[in-house]
């Protein structure tokens, strides 16, 4: 069982970046807050206009940042644990690099991960590989790439390959649903088995 140590708590605390490794490539973990925002985005060099999705432990935990409906649960539960990014609605709009009114969040499946966001709640879920370059897929090799200390990075190896599949979920009440459920970016759940688990639901 991974333990989260005091330091790496208070280094995230303390508005700090961490490395941490996935069920798919190493994620970068800010806590949600302004001043931490501002070191990842810092770190990564993101236009400030590209929002970061959110890890958390479970839809449960993520209800306190979005609205969660039945279908969510279903959806979720129809594919691996960790596969799929839901976009939702904000309980409250949070910063827009988080996404304001519509926020992403996954369920993270990663042994080290899941106890992370147990121990300190939802996480910036983004990719700690630079973008253009060829994945590393290891939480060491990413967080040292991006000049990271040891101490700002929870090891771990990651299977590398897409990342997880992008889903906007939005009320319409002119679906046989009652959502419109989106792909955003096909990943590691090809696009045509969530339109199969549509159909289903019909």
């Amino acid at each position: 069982m991974t333990v989260i140590n005091d330091a790496l708590v208070a280094h995230l605390e303390a508005g700090g970046v961490i490395a941490y490794p996935t069920s798919t490539l190493p994620g970068l973990a800010t806590l949600p807050t302004s001043t931490a925002l501002d070191a990842l985005y810092a770190l990564k060099q993101r236009p400030a206009h590209q929002p970061v999705s959110l890890g958390v432990h479970s839809l449960d935990q993520a209800s306190q940042l979005v609205h969660v409906p039945p279908i969510a649960h279903d959806l979720l539960d129809a594919f691996p644990l960790g596969s799929l990014t839901l976009i939702l609605q904000a309980v409250t709009p949070l910063d827009p690099r988080l996404g304001g009114h519509r926020v992403a969040v996954r369920v993270l499946a990663h042994p080290t991960a899941r106890a992370l966001v147990q121990h300190v709640g939802p996480v910036t879920a983004t990719s700690a590989n630079e973008s253009g370059v060829t994945p590393l897929e290891s939480a060491q090799a990413a967080g040292a790439a991006l000049g990271l200390d040891k101490d700002s990075i929870l090891e771990g190896s990651c299977p590398g390959g897409k990342g997880s599949t992008l889903v906007s979920l939005e009320k319409d009440p002119s679906q046989p649903i009652g959502f419109s459920v989106t792909i955003m970016r096909e990943g590691v759940v090809p696009a045509n088995e969530v339109d199969a688990w549509k159909l289903k639901r019909v």
